[in-house]
């Protein structure tokens, strides 16, 4: 007779499927999402965000595994058709906003965006998102890094970004942004100019100064260098002076840009550089005003 059993048990509980008994996604997160989809011009943008499914499995989808709430969403998408849909806000519990490689995202950043009290990782690039960078970002208090590369957007940078309390990296290279800038971000490939010194100095907690392609000018024989330096790139700028020679104690350096500029003096020697054994090339040095010394082929007279 117990073989009988798994006919009975489908005939008397023909509806309960395997979805239902473990469904773990909260129902305001999945209604979100749900509206988060159907803001879009595209017929069924997300195929797998079947409402009959548990949303913590839909593609891009992450939830937390005690709380069961969405923490993390990723979108990359070469057809999405739209704007950031401003119900993105409904998310409470997002951790981690990613909106990548989506060429027909258009509009503004949306206001609601900084209603994600408890993002700490915020990324829109690649995409044709345009308007100013938006001062209300400041608002993402536990924010601690933020990308917004490869867009279009446009103005200048607003200060009070520089005092988020937690703001490790920030990237926003390859957009329109003009005028002064704050320390402490990735600003490459704009037309930004002035005294980038502000960045550099032995007190400084990052690890990253990436300035390349603006118009900065200033004397680099006069800056100090953090002591965890990893990556300097400060390439096609009018940046001048020598090379300081204390630049061979950043021991953690691995990667070195200074080419394109309008340096002078010989290059130092005696690199203590504990993660890369083969030195640096000339491409790290080449197109300057009179740079001499290795590893360019120019003797120092």
């Amino acid at each position: 007779m117990l073989f009988l059993l798994p006919f009975i048990l489908f005939i008397f509980f023909p509806n309960l499927s395997q979805s239902t008994l473990s469904e773990l996604c909260h129902p305001q997160d999945k209604a979100a999402l749900l509206s988060f989809k159907h803001s879009f011009s595209n017929p069924n943008p997300f195929p797998s965000w079947d409402p009959l499914f548990d949303c913590c499995d839909w593609y891009g989808v992450t939830c937390n595994d005690t709380t069961n709430f969405v923490v993390s969403l990723t979108i990359i998408s070469q057809t999405l058709n739209g704007t950031i849909p401003p119900l993105i806000s409904n998310l409470k519990h997002l951790q981690s906003l990613r909106l990548h490689k989506i060429p027909n995202l258009v509009g503004q950043i949306p206001l609601e965006i900084s209603k994600l009290s408890n993002l700490t990782s915020l990324t829109i690039s690649w995409t044709n998102i345009s308007g100013p960078l938006p001062s209300f970002l400041v608002n993402l208090k536990n924010l601690v890094f933020l990308d917004l590369s490869f867009n279009r957007l446009s103005g200048s940078i607003p200060p009070s970004l520089a005092t988020l309390p937690f703001l490790r990296a920030i990237d926003l290279s390859r957009n329109q942004l003009t005028g002064q800038i704050p320390e402490s971000f990735d600003i490459s490939s704009n037309t930004l100019s002035g005294d980038a010194s502000v960045f550099f100095g032995e007190g400084k907690a990052t690890d990253t100064i990436v300035i390349s392609r603006n118009h900065f000018e200033f004397d680099l024989s006069k800056v100090g260098f953090m002591d965890f330096l990893i990556t300097l790139d400060i390439s096609h700028n009018k940046i001048y002076g020598n090379i300081p020679k204390h630049i061979t104690d950043a021991v953690f350096l691995q990667q070195l840009n200074v080419s394109y500029n309008r340096l002078c003096g010989e290059i130092p020697t005696g690199w203590k550089l504990r993660y890369r054994k083969d030195g640096w090339d000339n491409s790290s040095f080449f197109h300057n005003r009179c740079l001499c010394g290795v590893p360019l082929d120019i003797p120092c007279k």
